[in-house]
């Protein structure tokens, strides 16, 4: 007969003795003596010998009102009777020996701290993210992130999971330079603020500071003399490296010489010394042509003769900047500035990107870097100083690649605007479609300073890619052949049926340092998949 819980064999002889498994339920006698349930060992138990029959204790003897089972248990229907379980038997070994079985592709546990990005592929917990909580408990030394997947495997529907989530948790997303544009619909659910950027639309000043000014001035007014100055050397520093940069992309790579730097960051400061709030490209090139004294001594330029001939090449770069194919996009103020209340911010350059000019696209982008860490900046030096409430943000650089190939050295140019808020504990997310789009930039001192940003990322996450790929990144991070093996399984369907899913599509693996990765699964709810569907751009139906 066979024991329906545990599924061991017994015989039918074992369940006619009475005297062994007893039909009913006997009253209890007086409590025993423990020596009579557990005999004592002899003195060397090392020799003891299994007994030919088991040893059961009396049935007929119980402790207080509850009677003592026989050892094997009740002869009962669903009672646990139990033949014999083994202990089982335990191995160890040193990693150098049991080699084949670590790592293994997931961790031992799932992070619950922050919004629930997906489901764990393994273990089907939910795993859980926050760049700003990781960081507070120890998980991630910063809160950047830093993601690359193949196109179409979901990267903006998990952007757009985290950034609601975020924004549920208080913090404030702002999509910097959205070039498709995927996140325009996610930013006005959330009641945010969009600005369109181009031609005959929203115009961004490439000097103008934002509301630092006004915030400096609400700074000094309280006693924080100090700060303030920060403040307005922040803001200084991160426009001129701007006005360089977009200078160096309109000459199509050609570098600003240190003489010309030198003159554009003694215009920056003239002007800002009139009290103009925002000064534009077309007051420095008005400086510039009638250049007073106190410019042309800050240029070291002997007069106003040699001052006029060092400058024209320079002149004519921002000539260009307004006139040429540049015409629309810096030659005016700030038309629509970033609201510092509004819970979701928006800057949309797609009109820009649909003219495939790539120069203009990387200097936009890096314009609206700018522009949106310096309105960040003053919001988090009021709450500093108690001005103001505390903030989080969390900025999305998407489609990096495009703003670092525009011109040589222009990783130096994005690294300098976000490593600041790196210190301040802003997050960032930074999204490519591949190590090669940044491999494909100008110079190997670019290349390399590229991949750093992957390893100053507190946070990876990496979607479906190539053999190739994959060994790539294993170069700049931690990356174990499981792992890797696990992400060439997402890239691509593995028929030709046509019909057939993408292996990839919403699976990721969230990487932290040299900890195993989390393999999720991001798993949609109706109403995201309508809010986040961006296949309906380009005509593919979910």
């Amino acid at each position: 007969m066979k024991n329906g819980f545990f599924g061991t064999e017994t015989s039918d002889e074992e369940y006619t003795s009475d005297e062994a498994w007893p039909t009913q339920k006997l009253e209890p006698t007086p409590a025993i003596e423990v020596g009579q349930l557990f005999p004592p060992l002899p003195d060397d138990s090392s020799k003891l010998e299994a007994p030919d029959e088991v040893t059961r204790a009396p049935v007929d003897q119980g402790l207080g009102d509850d009677s003592v089972a026989p050892q094997w248990g009740w002869r009962e229907q669903n009672s646990g009777r139990v033949g014999h379980i083994d202990a089982g038997t335990k191995l160890s070994a040193p990693t150098t020996q049991a080699c084949g079985l670590f790592p293994f592709v997931a961790g031992s546990g799932s992070p619950k701290i922050g919004v629930p990005v997906g489901v764990h592929l393994m273990n089907r917990e939910i795993v859980c993210m926050d760049p700003f909580r990781w960081v507070q408990h120890g998980m991630v030394t910063n809160p950047g992130i830093f993601m690359v997947a193949q196109p179409g495997c979901g990267k903006s529907a998990l952007v757009k999971r985290l950034i609601t989530g975020m924004s549920g948790f208080g913090a404030v997303p702002i999509v910097l330079g959205d070039v498709k544009p995927d996140y325009p619909g996610v930013i006005e659910a959330l009641g945010g603020q969009v600005i369109r950027m181009g031609r005959g639309l929203d115009v961004i000043n490439p000097l103008d500071a934002g509301p630092i000014k006004a915030a400096s001035n609400r700074l000094r007014e309280a006693g924080f003399t100090e700060k303030a100055n920060e403040l307005e050397a922040d803001a200084y520093g991160r426009r001129l490296a701007l006005l360089v940069a977009i200078c160096q992309v309109g000459r199509n790579g050609i570098p600003v010489t240190p003489g010309e730097e030198v003159m554009l960051a003694a215009s920056i400061r003239y002007l800002d010394g009139q009290d103009i709030e925002s000064p534009t490209v077309q007051d420095v090139l008005d400086l510039l042509r009638d250049a007073p004294d106190s410019v042309v001594a800050a240029a070291e330029a002997s007069d106003s003769a040699e001052f006029d001939s060092e400058s024209k090449e320079l002149r004519q770069t921002l000539s260009l900047l307004l006139t040429g194919t540049f015409k629309g996009v810096f030659d005016g103020p700030t038309s629509n500035p970033i609201d510092l209340d509004a819970p979701a911010i928006e800057i949309d350059i797609s009109a820009l990107a649909r003219s495939g000019e790539e120069n203009i696209i990387s200097s936009a982008m890096l314009a609206v870097w700018a522009y949106g860490f310096g309105v960040v900046d003053a919001q988090m030096a009021l709450s500093e100083a108690g001005l103001e409430p505390a903030r989080d943000y969390i900025a999305v650089l998407d489609e990096l690649w495009r703003a670092l190939r525009g011109a040589p050295g222009l990783v130096d140019r994005a690294d300098a605007l976000t490593r600041v808020n790196r210190s301040r504990g802003m997050a960032q997310v930074m999204v490519t479609h591949s190590l090669d789009d940044l491999e494909a930039l100008p110079t190997e001192q670019d290349r390399a300073k590229a991949r750093g940003l992957i390893e100053r990322s507190g946070t990876v996450i990496l979607g479906g890619m190539s053999p190739r790929e994959a060994q790539g990144i294993s170069q700049v991070m931690s990356l174990s052949t499981k792992e890797q093996s696990l992400l060439t399984s997402w890239q691509s369907p593995s028929s030709w049926a046509g019909n057939e899913a993408h292996p990839g599509r919403g699976r990721f693996m969230i990487k932290t340092g040299a900890k195993t990765g989390l393999p999720i699964q991001v798993v949609l709810l109706p109403i995201e998949e309508e809010l986040y569907n961006t296949d309906r751009i380009a005509g593919v139906d979910r």
